[in-house]
């Protein structure tokens, strides 16, 4: 009896312990904060989700096309918000505002208002802010700071809160550039990333320098230096702690009548981790990005499992683990007495092996990331016309900015994503185009019969632009003015500085003259459209528009305009007499002479015997140097290797191989405003070689492509320039567009570098331009896209300016890059024409052209036509000023922003585009004097509706003096 009180006894504690385990509903403690002399463990809860990449935007949105990728973000934000609160110490972290404002506009009034509460009280938190994780290789800064601020204007809008935290974790490689303009000068108080270069990795765990004060302006200093810090292992939770529901991590199984029970087992996993990152991390704060890409589908398996993890490792007391966020873990590490390694310049080139640097990606899919970047300058005009006419609703640029803002995502402008997303970033930008396209017309087309005050609802003249201009292709120039017709051109100017450029647009006929609006004869040139030309005309004006061209140009008519600060010029062409002469001389490869070509101080000389360009002579500074320029290809490593060249990562297998044959035959055209050489340099590269009379440098034209690949080989095309300038392995890349970097040829200022990949390895962004230097002259190049580059050698630089590949390189995009483009049943590899720009200076002049010159490549002129009858006379405003006539910007200022918000008010951005000690002239304080830019609004000085950002965003040399009022 006593026996089986004993054995009736035992029982019941057993399941008494039973009940207190899981027959009454477990309360995990997840309330713990920060323990102080104990190791703290942040569990920051967050889901990356690409704005396009396998995908498109939309489909990643609503989870469609699955087959590819089963990713919705609906389902994320879905499910998040109940898991939230279910717990009040859950918290969550929230970047791309793309897919956040998606999201919002479904929601009722009840349910956002609960998230404005959960945002309120720190449990979702907006890190980062804008639409996107944009690139910060691919990206010119301007884009950057539109597209953050469109998703920060809308988090302040709704939320009354400003994101204090940098959150680029998936980019292939960090930038300067980011880590003061968009990091320090945004507001943010820490920058976190994932992806640096897997040497440079290991040698920061070794030495606990992970984490660094960042100080990417040398101009700015340690007044914009930001506390950042690169994750472990990239961006995802430690090994084995993945909770997704098809998972293969061990979930937390805490139930003692399951079989499984593994809650000391995933305590023990939880304090190694957590032990070993605190061995390559200062201080006993360590981070643990809880999520990856496209995570919380089903947000409770993951909060379900960290509320164990916490519960249990509370308990096990060894380490300490809470709920957090980005901002609540850089207040900890604020906090602290702790030294931190300083970091300056860059996180480029990134590669994640040996063998494997991702530096393809500076110039994979050369077509979008021209159509991004002349967007991206139209769109900066569209703003100010649509500022000067006044926002009207229902017609405005918003669309055009949205579609850029998600072209700026790293899988987008970069050109690694598949071929149909490429495409729909493509089709967002062409729509936004359209809508701005009507903006640019009935603002100019206003602006043109009424003063900007008056009222103006429905503009007479009816303007058309363009945009395919660069392949010929331009309807309405393309009239046939014999009959008395005029055709007449709006050049517009949104730069701060009157602006001198040669025009040039298609014709049919061939006797016709240009004059201003005051009625002056214009010198003009004639030059005959070449074959080539029309090929890729009539190709890709079909594919684009989808039909062939009813009308097949001659001519290009190019003449020279002349438009004011923030302002534009007419000018009308008519039946009459050509003011400039043509001449043409076509070399047969048999001469020994040399050839000169260029109307002006600048003059290119040419072997007469093999047509290769030998020398550059500026007779105004007296520069001389011997050049040549020359097209390669290297052959990429294919699928049989451990490491495949792909649309990220450049592996050429090798050395280049040259394109050209020895003899190159030439075409010279002359002209009073340029001299042109036209090059067949082999069946697939047509070249042309422009030199004005009135500008010191030499503008090349490219067409490259269709890239044969019938051998079964990869080609990356680069065009190199060749010179005898000794710049001992040194030349200077732009970052982002901004400051010029150093590079050292295999050498890297933060670790001792094992060259595995002499070339790839030396290659970096380039979306300004590229210079080098000797003892007395400077080379520089600039660009008209995002490409990549390098010097190789001593005295050559080089630019790759496509690639066409056949192999996928195994980083998940599953698609080999090679784009082709199709006109009804007839496909072919993508031809990309595009422009770069060289020139030589002595010593320490270059930054003059480089700076002035790049703001002309991103703000060409906006050019506008309409047909008028023969008895038409002029505008009512044949010419307008944004500005006091009398005055412009200074040389080192430019406006990068001018824009009418919905609200009324207007945004306005300067950047100073000096560095310190750039330039002797230039690298100083600037004045601005902000009444005379707005001559024809000052009422907004009454209504204050200025919105003025100083550019101490914008790199400022030391701060830019605001006159309102003299």
């Amino acid at each position: 009896m006593a026996s089986t009180t004993v054995s009736l006894m035992i029982l019941i504690v057993i399941l008494s312990v039973l009940c207190v385990v899981e027959c009454k509903y477990m309360v995990y403690n997840t309330s713990q904060g920060i323990v102080p002399g104990k190791l703290n463990v942040h569990l920051v809860p967050h889901t990356h989700d690409d704005v396009g990449w396998l995908k498109t935007i939309d489909q990643y949105y609503v989870g469609s096309n699955n087959s590819l990728q089963g990713a919705c973000v609906q389902n994320v934000l879905d499910s998040l918000i109940p898991a939230l609160l279910a717990d009040k110490n859950r918290k969550f972290i929230y970047v791309e505002q793309a897919f956040f404002q998606r999201w919002w506009e479904d929601q009722s009034e009840a349910m956002q208002n609960t998230v404005r509460t959960l945002v309120s009280s720190g449990q979702l938190e907006m890190i980062n802010g804008g639409m996107c994780m944009h690139d910060e290789a691919a990206t010119h800064y301007i884009d950057m700071i539109d597209q953050t601020t469109l998703g920060h204007r809308f988090i302040k809008k709704e939320f009354n809160v400003t994101p204090r935290i940098g959150w680029q974790i998936d980019p292939f490689g960090h930038s300067a550039v980011q880590a003061y303009l968009l990091g320090a000068e945004v507001g943010f108080d820490s920058l976190f990333f994932g992806r640096i270069d897997y040497q440079d990795r290991a040698k920061r765990k070794g030495d606990k320098s992970l984490e660094v004060i960042w100080q990417g302006s040398k101009s700015l200093g340690s007044s914009a230096q930001i506390f950042s810090g690169a994750f472990p292992d990239n961006y995802e939770p430690p090994s084995t702690f993945y909770f997704e529901v098809n998972d293969d991590s061990p979930i937390v199984q805490d139930n003692v009548k399951l079989f499984d029970y593994n809650v000391q087992e995933r305590v023990n996993d939880f304090v190694a981790a957590a032990l070993s990152q605190a061995n390559i991390t200062r201080s006993n704060h360590i981070m643990w990005t809880m999520g990856t890409d496209f995570k919380y589908q089903y947000a409770q398996t993951w909060f379900r499992n960290m509320d164990k993890l916490i519960h249990y490792v509370n308990q096990d007391g060894r380490v300490n683990a809470f709920y957090s966020t980005p901002s609540i873990y850089t207040d900890a590490k604020y906090a602290l007495n702790e030294s931190w390694p300083l970091k300056t310049e860059d996180y480029f080139p990134y590669a994640d092996r040996v063998n494997a640097y991702w530096t393809g990606y500076f110039t994979s899919r050369p077509a979008l990331k021209g159509y991004v970047r002349m967007m991206s300058g139209y769109y900066l005009a569209a703003r100010q016309l649509e500022f000067f006419r006044g926002r009207i609703t229902g017609r405005t640029t918003d669309s055009l900015a949205d579609a850029l803002a998600i072209a700026q995502h790293h899988d987008a402008v970069t050109g690694t994503e598949k071929q149909h997303v490429a495409d729909d970033y493509a089709k967002r930008l062409s729509i936004g185009y359209k809508e701005a396209e009507e903006v640019v017309a009935a603002s100019l087309g206003c602006m043109t019969q009424s003063s900007p005050s008056s009222v103006c609802k429905n503009p007479i003249p009816k303007f058309t632009q363009c945009p395919l201009l660069n392949i010929s292709y331009c309807p309405p120039t393309e009239v046939d003015l014999s009959l008395g017709k005029k055709l007449v051109v709006v050049v517009y100017n949104s730069l701060g500085w009157t602006r001198t450029d040669v025009v040039r647009i298609p014709v049919i006929n061939e006797n016709i003259t240009v004059q201003d609006s005051t009625g002056k004869v214009i010198v003009s040139q004639l030059l005959p459209i070449v074959n080539s030309t029309l090929t890729v005309r009539k190709y890709y004006a079909s594919a684009y528009t989808g039909e062939s061209p009813s009308v097949s140009p001659m001519y290009w008519l190019a003449f020279e305009a002349v438009a004011p600060p923030l302002g534009f010029s007419t000018y009308v062409i008519s039946s009459g007499k050509i003011s400039g002469k043509q001449t043409s001389y076509a070399s047969d490869g048999r001469q020994n002479d040399t050839i000169e070509i260029g109307p002006g101080n600048l003059k290119l000389i040419y072997s007469g015997n093999d047509g290769k360009l030998i020398q550059y002579i500026n007779k105004r500074n007296s520069v001389k140097v011997s050049m040549g320029q020359s097209y390669s290809y290297y052959a990429g490593v294919g699928f049989d290797s451990d490491q495949a060249t792909g649309a990220y990562i450049f592996r050429p297998n090798g050395t280049s191989f040259p394109i050209q044959s020895k003899k190159i035959p030439l075409t010279v055209l002359r002209g009073p405003l340029f001299d042109e050489v036209h090059q067949r340099i082999s069946s697939w590269i047509y070249q042309i070689t422009r030199v004005y009379k009135e500008k010191e440098h030499v503008e090349v034209e490219f067409t490259v492509g269709p890239i044969p690949i019938d051998d079964g080989v990869s080609k990356e095309v680069v065009s190199q320039i060749s010179t005898t300038l000794q710049n001992n392995k040194t030349f200077y890349t732009d970052s982002n567009g901004r400051d010029f970097l150093e590079r050292i040829r295999d050498y890297r200022a933060d670790w001792d570098l094992q060259v595995n990949q002499p070339v790839a390895g030396n290659y970096y962004p380039i979306n300004l331009g590229i210079f080098m230097k000797d003892r007395t002259t400077e080379l520089s190049i600039l660009v008209d896209r995002s490409v990549g580059g390098s010097s190789i050698v001593d005295g050559q630089v080089e630019l790759m300016l496509h690639r066409r590949l056949i192999y996928d390189d195994g980083r998940g995009v599953d698609e080999a890059l090679n784009e082709t483009v199709c006109v009804l049943d007839n496909c072919t590899g993508l031809t990309v024409q595009g422009k770069y720009f060289i020139r030589f200076d002595p010593l320490g002049e270059g930054s003059k052209w480089r700076r002035t010159f790049g703001q002309e490549i991103y703000s060409p002129f906006v050019l506008a036509f309409t047909e008028q009858d023969e008895n038409w006379t002029n505008f009512q405003v044949p010419s307008f000023y944004g500005m006091d006539p009398s005055y412009s910007l200074p040389h080192n200022v430019a406006i990068i922003t001018l824009q009418e918000l919905e609200d009324g008010s207007v945004l306005l951005r300067f950047a100073h585009l000096y560095e310190v000690g750039e330039d002797n002239d230039f690298s100083v304080l600037a004045t601005v004097e902000l009444k005379r830019v707005f001559l024809n609004k000052v009422s907004i000085f009454k209504s204050n509706k200025l919105v003025i950002i100083l550019l101490y965003l914008l790199l400022l040399i030391c701060n830019l003096q605001m006159s309102l009022f003299r």
